[in-house]
């Protein structure tokens, strides 16, 4: 099957219906989920008190508790057709990991009979040696444990019980995202306490929230089987740019196509049932992209529920005829795709402390965690960068559609107004801020629009977007819990640092209200002009401004990942018992072999599909204009008439050589890269390597221009970017 039968084959597929809800949202949502609406049922009331113990208060539990739980779970389990159980983490490869275990044991009476108790539910054993470790555990040193996280609730996917775990070694370090992320929370609960305090004694507990915005293409399975690099590598490492692409702006939230809407309407579904909020879906930029976003929540949920939301894409769209590609650029020339984390705190009294307070005191808080939030920001400005860093994030970040790689705050101008007045007023003054206006629209059918404090900047990495911070740098297929881990530690760090230094000045005898802005002023001035920018971060002004401000413009991704062993870093990490030195240095070690090996990976199936379907093409469209050429000879005794032939023919034998150059060229990079030992030193050559991506790339893109578009053997932007 050619091109053209798959590409009329795309056109010609049915839509898929979708399938019919079981009801309102409201009535289904949850229902595959053991959370604490059925826990009553299931458990009796100890097991129940025990439990939210341990989810609420942090308290061990115990296993007699353990088993008690464990048999409530069987049987909701068993009601819903469960015949597997299976622990389910976040290992170091970006994805979920999972080994299911039947449920069935021997009855002792020659049969068999369902059993589950809490040693199954607390604790599995799978093999720590196949993950990415980064040496903490050898081949020969295979153990390692998944344990139970019962702050995350129980769900089911198709016939197996889900029990979301954190993955440690035999020796105790983390395997995973989840344990760290779990210990950057506490410290930012442990932090942020305190100071909440400072303004009402009675918080005992500040959450950390994420709402996360996952955008993503959808391309036509059959199409997507036809091009070797988007099926191996995520991306299309081939394609001149489709005549019409986004230019006109006319995809973004535009009407969705009934096809992808069947598609949305499923996941929709999928998700509810299991306890995530899905809320908003929408069309992104560039043809054939697409945006869903849940209600946000606890950050720790939050990021299982988008981990579990990404496998559920990839199988759902396999029902309706799409592939989902969550790379961050699949497709060059048009947007790339990140995902959004919208981060905030709150605590425990039902304060959201980055949003603006109903009175000045309310003000004081806002503006104590605000400005926190930009010292750890400023001060961790290279650190966060790394930890959004990757092979593939590399090709969106600094592009036209997405932040640069510089991390910067974006506040608007009401909140950097605040700031500054704030510097010139004494230290005992009440802080108002404004809030929401109404703006008329001048039509008398119109309502009032009230109009936010702050503006949106989509050229920033960090932006205040009113009650949040939006960290726009995080990629599409990136855990959201790297960069949430990092985030939440940096955060813990400064409010240490900060209630210490209040408690200096209180000690002094000063009012509380002037102690903290006391200690908030020089914290101000440090930031105001530095990390906080409200202009266009794509301009190349910017990059040398922020370079003069002393913000991090590293562009090289290996040396990125540098940042995480740096001593300020270790230092911090250590401070908030996020990570252990030993931790920090395998983590490195992981994410240069990953880097190593995806770029390696691009390169290899560049240079094959360069040489074994680009070439092969160009040759034989070259094969017909010489015939042509040698027809026109031998009828007309000369080529006068063939200019056309032999312009062409001129072409595709200079692109093809350069195809061919620089081809061989790449394979003997590799080779000379992979001869390296040292891991980091290898991952700064093959990032030489993927600098040299593009400039092969470039002649067969113009190949694609000149080659009878019969003879093109891969699929095109025109028909993967227009088919839904």
């Amino acid at each position: 099957m050619d091109r053209f039968d798959l590409v009329k084959e795309s056109f010609e597929r049915k839509e898929v219906p979708a399938e019919t809800p079981p009801g309102k949202p409201s009535e289904y949502f949850g229902e595959r989920v053991f959370d604490r609406l059925k826990m009553p049922r299931y458990l009796d009331e100890d097991t129940f008190r025990s439990l939210l113990s341990c989810i609420e208060g942090g308290k061990p539990l115990d296993r007699k508790t353990a088993d008690a739980v464990a048999r409530g779970m069987k049987v909701w389990a068993l009601e819903h057709g469960v015949t597997h159980v299976t622990h389910w983490f976040q290992p170091l490869t970006e994805g979920t990991a999972e080994k299911h275990d039947s449920l069935i044991d021997y009855d002792g009476k020659g049969s068999v009979i369902e059993t589950f108790d809490g040693s199954m539910l607390a604790q599995q054993e799978p093999d720590a040696s196949s993950f990415p470790s980064g040496g903490l555990r050898a081949t020969f040193e295979a153990r390692g444990y998944t344990a139970w996280d019962p702050t995350s609730p129980v769900f089911i996917l198709d016939d197996t019980l889900c029990i979301p775990t954190v993955f440690i070694s035999y020796t105790g370090e983390a395997l995973d995202y989840k344990t760290p992320l779990k210990k950057a929370l506490k410290a930012v609960n442990d932090a942020a306490v305190p100071v909440c305090r400072l303004f009402d004694p009675s918080v005992s507990k500040v959450y950390s929230y994420l709402g996360w915005e996952q955008e993503y293409f959808l391309v036509d399975e059959s199409l997507y089987a036809a091009r070797t690099d988007l099926m191996i590598t995520g991306r299309t490492l081939f394609g001149h740019n489709s005549s019409k692409n986004q230019q006109l702006d006319d995809h973004y939230f535009g009407a969705i196509p009934s096809r992808v809407a069947a598609f949305m309407r499923d996941l929709e579904i999928a998700g509810h049932r299991l306890g995530i909020p899905l809320k908003t879906r929408h069309n992104e930029v560039a043809p054939n992209q697409f945006e869903l976003a849940p209600i946000y929540g606890e950050t720790n949920l939050a990021n299982d529920q988008n981990q579990l939301v990404m496998n559920l894409m990839a199988k759902i769209a396999r029902k309706h005829n799409f592939v989902v590609l969550l790379h961050e650029k699949p497709f060059e020339g048009v947007n790339g795709s990140g995902k959004h984390n919208n981060w905030s705190l709150g605590t425990d009294t039902g304060v959201q402390l980055l949003a603006p307070g109903k009175d000045a005191r309310g003000n004081l808080q806002f503006i104590t965690f605000f400005v926190n939030v930009l010292a750890a920001v400023q001060k961790h400005n290279a650190l966060l960068k790394a930890s959004i860093a990757s092979a593939t994030n590399a090709h969106r970040l600094g592009a036209n559609e997405a932040p640069p790689a510089i991390v910067s705050a974006f506040l608007g101008q009401t909140m950097t107004q605040v700031l500054r007045k704030l510097l010139e007023v004494p230290s005992d003054t009440p802080i108002e801020i404004a809030g929401k206006k109404g703006k008329s629209v001048g039509l008398v059918e119109i309502p009032e629009i009230f109009v936010d404090n702050t503006d949106r900047n989509r050229t920033s990495p960090f932006a205040f977007t009113g009650n949040r911070f939006e960290f726009r740098a995080v990629g599409s297929c990136a855990n959201c819990a790297g960069a949430m881990t990092t985030l939440n530690a940096a955060m813990a760090d400064q409010l240490i640092g900060f209630k210490a230094d209040v408690d200096k000045e209180l000690a002094k005898g000063k009012d509380t209200a002037v102690a903290i802005m006391d200690v908030l002023k020089p914290i101000i001035r440090s930031v105001i002009d530095v990390v906080c920018f409200d202009g266009n971060g794509y301009s190349e002004e910017w990059k040398q401004e922020a370079a003069r401000r002393g913000l991090d413009v590293e562009t090289n991704v290996p040396r990125i990942f540098c940042e995480f062993t740096k001593p300020a870093a270790v230092e911090m990490f250590l401070r908030t018992g996020v990570f252990t030195q030993k931790e920090l240095e395998a983590r490195n070690e992981v994410k240069w072999e990953i880097y190593i090996k995806k770029v390696q990976i691009e390169s290899r199936v560049m240079v094959r599909m360069a040489l074994n379907h680009i070439i092969p093409a160009a040759l034989e469209y070259k094969s017909r204009l010489l015939q042509e050429v040698s027809l026109a000879r031998g009828v007309f005794g000369s080529t006068d008439g063939c200019a056309t032939e032999m312009f062409i023919l001129e072409k595709i034998g200079k692109y093809v050589e350069e195809v061919r150059i620089k081809a061989y060229a790449m394979k003997e990079a590799r080779k000379a890269a992979n001869a390296i030992e040292d891991d980091y030193q290898r991952a700064l050559a093959y990032h030489e390597i993927a600098e040299s991506l593009s400039a092969l790339r470039r002649p067969i893109d113009k190949l694609e221009e000149l080659v009878d578009n019969r003879l093109w053997p891969l699929p095109k932007y025109r028909e993967l970017l227009f088919i839904s």
